[in-house]
């Protein structure tokens, strides 16, 4: 759940953080798996200072490493436009790069260019060499563009690869709450948060699903253990009044309709 009210518009914006997440992350514990995994050069790139990467790109625009920790950067300061151009560019240069097609279709999916994304996320990996990442990343995306049971049969297939991996439950999670099937998408969620090394977002998508169907005091609880007590409670009251006022699907379906724009 969002700390302020106004951005908690609810499941779809879910899906949209983690999506952020899904693709390109460092490491795994599936270490033959290794469509999307950035490079150790990459990793390193990343963790310096934006002003560095720009300078490093400019210099050097051809290399995919760059280009790729240069557009993390763009993401993280809201830059999305400029952060797909980049990749863009770079993905030209380099077709055959799939961890850089990943990026590049996390990306697109961020900028709200879903179709475009699915087309660049098909090529990221191959039937030979599927990758859980990008499966995963290619059904939040039709999640959000409302195909909620094709984005099923991808997390399945993800799931046959990294079994009980919790970033595939938490987006098959909200993908079953999307369809109101709100128990069902409760059990996932507990899965998720129940494995090793969930992410705090996990638990906020527990806690948000909880909170739709009126388990406020628990929600309230699991949300408290990532976020300041005070924002939990904001969080909780937020879904209470949204529940309130009448049917919280609308404000859920709101975000996948501008996404389609």
């Amino acid at each position: 759940m969002m700390s302020h009210p106004t951005r908690l518009s609810v499941l779809a914006l879910a899906l949209a953080v983690a999506l952020a997440a899904t693709v390109g992350g460092c490491g795994s514990r599936l270490g033959d798996i290794t469509g999307s995994i950035p490079s150790r050069s990459t990793e390193a790139l990343s963790r310096q200072d934006p002003a560095t990467l720009a300078a490093r790109y400019r210099a050097e625009p051809g290399n995919p490493d760059v280009a790729i920790a240069y557009a993390r950067a763009l993401r993280a300061a809201g830059q999305r436009a400029q952060a797909v151009a980049v990749l863009q560019q770079a993905s030209i240069q380099h077709p055959n790069n799939r961890v850089l097609l990943g990026e590049y279709g996390r990306a697109l999916a961020e900028a709200g260019q879903l179709q475009q994304a699915l087309d660049v996320l098909s090529k990221a990996h191959t039937p030979d060499q599927p990758d859980w990442r990008i499966l995963n990343a290619q059904g939040a995306v039709l999640d959000q563009i409302g195909n909620n049971a094709e984005a099923r049969r991808y997390y399945e297939t993800a799931l046959k690869i990294a079994p009980d991996e919790p970033a595939i439950l938490s987006n098959l999670g909200l993908s079953y709450a999307l369809n109101k099937e709100l128990p069902r998408a409760e059990e996932t969620l507990r899965r998720a948060a129940a494995k090793a090394g969930a992410e705090p977002r996990v638990r906020q998508n527990l806690a948000l699903v909880l909170g739709l169907q009126g388990k406020f005091e628990e929600a309230e609880k699991i949300a408290a253990a990532d976020l300041p007590p005070e924002e939990a409670r904001a969080n909780v009251a937020y879904l209470r009044e949204m529940l309130k006022k009448g049917d919280p699907w609308k404000a859920i379906a709101a975000p996948k309709k501008r996404a389609r724009g």
